[in-house]
Order: C-alpha cells, then structure tokens, then sequence
C-alpha cells in the first residue's frame, strides 16, 4: 500500500473515531440532562425535607442545607404513625394488587383467545374505563359502598343495606370486577401480550387432553410471569399512592396517602416537641414536612423497584405497548 493510501486511510479511521467520539458526548450529555430532569424534583425533596425552616427562607440555600437536621424525619414518622401505617398500607396494596392481576389475568386472556358475542363492543367498554375519570362517577362510588346491597337481598335478610365505608371491602371489589385503578390498561396490556403468544401452544395442549382451563393454568400462565410481575407492580404503585379512592373510602382508618393529606396540620400541633415555635402555619413548615412525608412514602416503592426492575423492564417489553 502506498504512502499516500495509508495516510488516507489513517485520516479516514482518526475521523470515525472522532465521529463515535463526538456522539458519546452527545449522547452522554442528552441521557445526563433526562436523568437531571428526572431527578431533579426527588433531589429537591430530599434537600428540603433535611433542612430546618430558617433555611427555606435563606436565598443563598439551594440544595446543601446550611443547618443539617432529622428534625423533620422524626416529626414526620411519629406524626404518621409511619410503622402500622405502612404495614396498614403494605397489607392493602398487596391484597388489591393480587386480586385485580388474577381479575385482569382471567379477562385479558379471555378478550385474546376466546370468540363471544360483542366482543369488539366489551372490549370497547374496557378502553373508556381507561379515558372517563373517576371523578365522574365518585358520587354514585360512595352511595353504591355506603348503602351497599346485593340484588336487595341483605335488605330483604336484614331490613338494612350494608355500610362499606371506612373498610378495605370497596377496594377488593373492584378489583375483583376489574373496575379498580387502570384496570382497563392492564386488560389491554395482558391481551396484547396473549395474542402474541403462539396458538401452537394451547393446540398442542389440547392434542394432549388438556382443558381450556388446565391449558390456561399451565401453558400460559407460566408463560406471561414476567407480564404478570409488571401488572403486580403497576396495580402496587398506584394503590399505595392512590389518593382519591383512598380519600373516598377511608374516613377514619389511616394509609400512607390519607397521612399526607392532613400531615402539615397534624404535624404542627407538635412541633413545638421537636425545638420549633409559632403561632401560624407557615409555608415553610408545610413544605418542609410535606416533602419529608412525601419521601416517606415513596422509599418503599423505590426499594422494591430496585429488587423487582429486570422483571418490570421485561414485561414492558413484551407488553405490546412499546417497541
């Protein structure tokens, strides 16, 4: 090879290395400013909820308090009664979690594999559930969980309706119906993933005499865990965090999210015990507690994302969804 072909050729690999160079720190810089963006609202509480509320007023403290405190962690975990709360709430999110995947399972499976009348027409049903708010229908909710009653018949037994209200049986019942939080989504995400599983499959079972619901249980079911986590940790999440059914239902018996609701006023009726003094509630005091609660609340879910995120990652992939 001539001299001049190698310094061709020389020239040609040092700008492709600059080229691959150069779309690494592009790509650095834009996947590091998603993460800022992302972060960045977590960060802040964090910051906040360690600092004492001369520092939230203080214009030259950013993100590094100037006076360090657990003040605000301690006000908050006894304010909330964090420990049974949580287990109050860790208790709920699973139960609802477990039923409704095991509800959505039975439906979804049916929408993909099945032929019935008015198919297309329920299916459709499934997708509004997913548009209406729930604000729409959250008076006929109470009423229907106040003064509940089956076809009349515990007023007919009893002479009264039953009062569901202050109980976790509103929460297991929708989920059972498949009304509960985005239930319809995870109907369409569990249907996309059955209908793209082979047919093989199910007639290969059939072949070897196994029912519809033996084929289900054993062929498919095992098939779609990694889908199945997902559905679990999704209905998890959004029933920890939940507000407006929880705020609906639960009057007087206390989850992590109810918690925050009343946390600041709580909070400040002993706030005095943890070396602070007013007359008022400040909106410092507020967002200093409230972002203290707030982090709180989600470390759980931050922690089973972190043991459960390689099978979330992966039943989103096969979800139908993305991709």
């Amino acid at each position: 090879m001539s001299r001049k072909k190698k310094t061709q050729v020389r020239r040609h690999m040092t700008l492709a290395r600059s080229e691959r160079l150069l779309w690494s720190i592009v790509r650095g810089v834009i996947i590091i400013g998603i993460c800022f963006t992302i972060l960045q609202p977590l960060l802040l509480k964090i910051s906040v909820s360690l600092m004492e509320e001369r520092d939230i007023y203080d214009a030259s403290v950013k993100y590094v308090a100037k006076h360090f405190t657990w003040n605000n962690y301690k006000l908050a975990l006894n304010v909330m009664n964090y420990g049974w709360t949580a287990i109050r709430t860790l208790w709920l999110s699973i139960g609802v979690s477990l039923v409704q995947l095991i509800a959505c399972l039975l439906t979804a499976y049916g929408f993909a594999r099945f032929r019935f009348p008015f198919k297309k027409l329920l299916f459709g049903c499934v997708i509004v559930t997913m548009i209406v708010p729930p604000q729409v229908i959250m008076l006929p909710l109470f009423m229907k969980y106040r003064f509940f009653d089956v076809f009349g018949i515990f007023k007919a037994l009893t002479g009264n309706s039953v009062n569901l209200i202050d109980t976790y049986w509103p929460f297991f019942i929708q989920s059972m119906t498949t009304m509960g939080i985005r239930n319809g989504l995870y109907i369409y995400m569990l249907r996309q993933f059955f209908k793209g599983m082979p047919k093989e499959l199910e007639e290969a079972a059939f072949v070897d005499g196994c029912g519809k619901l033996r084929t289900f249980v054993q062929i498919m079911v095992p098939s779609a865990i990694p889908m199945m986590v997902t559905v679990f940790l999704f209905g998890f999440v959004w029933q920890w965090t939940d507000v407006f059914y929880t705020s609906l239902y639960l009057n007087k018996v206390r989850v992590v999210s109810t918690a925050l609701n009343s946390l600041a006023v709580n909070a400040y009726q002993q706030y005095e015990g943890f070396g602070g003094s007013m007359n008022f509630i400040s909106p410092g005091f507020v967002s200093m507690i409230n972002n203290t609660g707030t982090i709180l609340a989600i470390i759980p879910l931050v922690i089973l994302y972190v043991f459960c995120q390689k099978s979330f990652v992966e039943g989103i992939e096969r979800s139908g969804i993305v991709g």
